[in-house]
């Protein structure tokens, strides 16, 4: 019970930005901690709904909304995904052999590429919950997005190789007990599957296989193009996963609008 908890404390510790007591890295302490990743996921997705609710009983501004939902992630990870986004598609514009790009991955600067795509991002994701607060019908699709999202980068840490001898997803992956968070994690993106479908039926469908194609050529091209994971190209596949739940709940609105 002892290292449940403190995988727990640990997950929270890293992957959100809350105010909890740090516990050491270790062997016990980190062989479940990915098991708890996806309620992070499940806290930011209340939270976007928690806020979308304010904002139409308060009637505010819908600009202002969307600036707030933008950062409700941003707020309550620290940004950790958004880092590993920025930082991917600085090494995939790069053009350079494998190599330098995971040299790239490793450099703590960020380069212009990265830049522009997280700005590009940002400003899609501002203009998608600007659209959702217009036509909120399948908004509660973001509750169990982002859990499914974070369920599928826990997955990739413990199922496929990593491209790297060190760095987080190395780290997470040797002390992890493999067999055990790779059950958990389908589990949870099974029940997360079935929480969207019956959430909003065939719009459900369509986030799930959406997020699931994205899921499978991500793996695909990190293999073929980096030779495996790192924590950066787990954290792009949160937040692209979790964007293409919000796109979902956007087409879904419009067309029950």
């Amino acid at each position: 019970m002892g290292d449940i908890w403190s995988g727990l404390l640990v997950a929270f510790g890293l992957y959100s930005a809350l105010p909890l007591p740090q516990v050491e890295w270790k062997k016990n302490t980190m062989r479940f901690a990915l098991i708890f990743l996806p309620l992070i996921g499940i806290l930011v997705g209340v939270c976007q709904l928690a806020w979308l609710w304010l904002a139409q009983v308060w009637t505010i501004h819908v600009m202002l909304y969307a600036a707030g939902a933008v950062l409700i992630p941003v707020a309550l990870t620290g940004g950790i995904h958004l880092d590993g986004f920025t930082d991917t598609c600085d090494a995939l514009c790069s053009y350079g052999d494998r190599e330098k790009r995971l040299a790239i991955l490793k450099d703590p600067h960020v380069g212009a590429f990265g830049v522009l795509w997280l700005l590009m991002l940002l400003l899609m994701q501002f203009g998608l919950f600007a659209q959702l607060y217009d036509a909120p019908g399948c908004a509660a699709l973001l509750g169990m997005g982002y859990a499914m999202a974070r369920a599928m980068g826990g997955h990739m840490i413990v199922a496929q190789p990593c491209a790297k001898d060190s760095g987080l997803a190395r780290l997470f992956s040797d002390n992890a007990e493999k067999t055990i968070v790779a059950h958990a994690m389908c589990i949870w993106m099974f029940v997360c599957a079935v929480g969207l479908v019956t959430i909003s039926r065939w719009f459900g469908v369509l986030a799930v296989c959406a997020a699931l194609v994205f899921f499978v050529y991500h793996i695909g091209k990190c293999r073929r193009i980096f030779g495996g994971i790192t924590g950066d190209l787990c954290g792009m596949c949160i937040t692209l996963c979790e964007t293409l739940v919000l796109v979902t709940a956007v087409i879904g609105g419009l067309c029950l609008r």
